[in-house]
């Protein structure tokens, strides 16, 4: 039986409060983030780092002094395998993780990856909508940390992949009906927000989490007044919008409730658990923006899995090196496509 290995990116995050800082440090060191020399960025990381240490802390301190995206993202791995038997019956599998910018890190993935041996690899970044900044990132790392064996694929997104919008639709569904079908409300589907330059040099993101937003919002006729927007901008530079914050003012200004779904995370984190259901949410309450619903994070929803699972088949049922999943193509206008680059 050949040996299959699907390697699962995602950002990473402090385990602990002592690792708070170190993890701060490996994200703004990190060249698709700051794109300065090593010589000027090294010492602006650790500034930064040692500056948000003590507000970062707090945050983490509201979900117990640490991340769970590890903990979140090693559910994944399991129900992955677990539909791959199914999905892949030929093949001995075995999921691994490697994160950004917290443990496991590439390196130590990689040769775990090795050892394992195996004859067909998948690479899946956890991110759905591509972007220099996140996914590009990780394969980079990855490229350079393993030189085992194994023909590898790379998933590069899957924006509008099937599963994918009905996962996103169903639980923004549940949220809703379980808050007994509220009128009055607007949908904002809330993404990670990127400096303009960025997009404007190409970065294919925005236009992807738009295209996810767009198709989820077909499957939910109930649910017509919708937006995008995004969050957890920081530094001064021009970030793409309207911001997250602005979107719930304009909302109760209008005399709408909203329904907050996370379109771009695929676990809970600091940016949901923290960002949504605490700032956002003092927002809300102070402005009278009622109600406030926040849909989860896709996390092991069964739709998700299955269109985890359908990505990685599909990855091995074709030639090319990289390539999406879902029938998705950048405009032209993406020159930092993955499929371009």
């Amino acid at each position: 039986m050949k040996k299959l290995a699907v390697v699962l990116f995602n950002l990473g995050g402090p385990d602990g409060p002592d690792s708070v800082q170190p993890f701060l440090f490996n994200l703004f060191r990190d060249p698709a983030i700051i794109g300065l020399p090593a010589i000027a960025r090294y010492p602006l990381a650790a500034l930064i780092s040692t500056t948000r240490r003590k507000t970062a802390q707090a945050n983490y301190a509201i979900m117990g002094g640490g991340s769970p995206l590890l903990p979140e993202t090693q559910k994944q791995a399991r129900a992955l395998e677990e539909a791959l038997k199914a999905a892949a019956p030929d093949y001995e599998v075995r999921a691994f993780i490697a994160m950004r910018y917290w443990n496991p890190r590439a390196d130590e993935t990689a040769r775990a990856v090795a050892a394992f041996a195996p004859d067909e690899i998948v690479l899946l970044p956890l991110y759905p909508q591509f972007s220099t900044t996140t996914s590009a990132s990780s394969l980079k790392d990855w490229a350079a940390a393993y030189k085992g064996p194994g023909r590898s694929r790379t998933v590069c997104c899957f924006p509008t992949q099937d599963e994918l919008v009905e996962a996103h639709a169903a639980l923004i569904r549940q949220t809703w009906e379980t808050a007994g079908r509220p009128e009055g409300l607007r949908l904002l589907f809330s993404a990670h927000g990127l400096p303009e330059k960025v997009v404007q040099a190409g970065d294919p993101y925005q236009a992807q989490v738009e295209a996810t937003a767009a198709a989820v919002a077909a499957k939910l006729p109930e649910l017509s007044d919708w937006e995008v927007c995004y969050q957890s901008r920081v530094g001064p530079l021009a970030w793409i919008g309207p911001p997250t914050d602005e979107s719930i003012r304009r909302a109760a200004a209008d005399g709408k409730g909203v329904i907050l779904s996370p379109i771009a995370f695929v676990s809970e984190h600091v940016e949901t658990l923290v960002e949504l259901d605490h700032e956002y949410a003092d927002i809300a309450r102070e402005i009278g923006c009622a109600p406030y619903l926040r849909v989860p994070a896709l996390g092991v929803q069964g739709d998700f899995v299955s269109g985890l699972a359908s990505a990685v088949t599909a990855a091995l049922a074709r030639d090319a090196a990289v390539a999406p999943v879902g029938g998705w193509t950048c405009p032209a206008s993406c020159g930092k496509c993955a499929c371009r680059a």
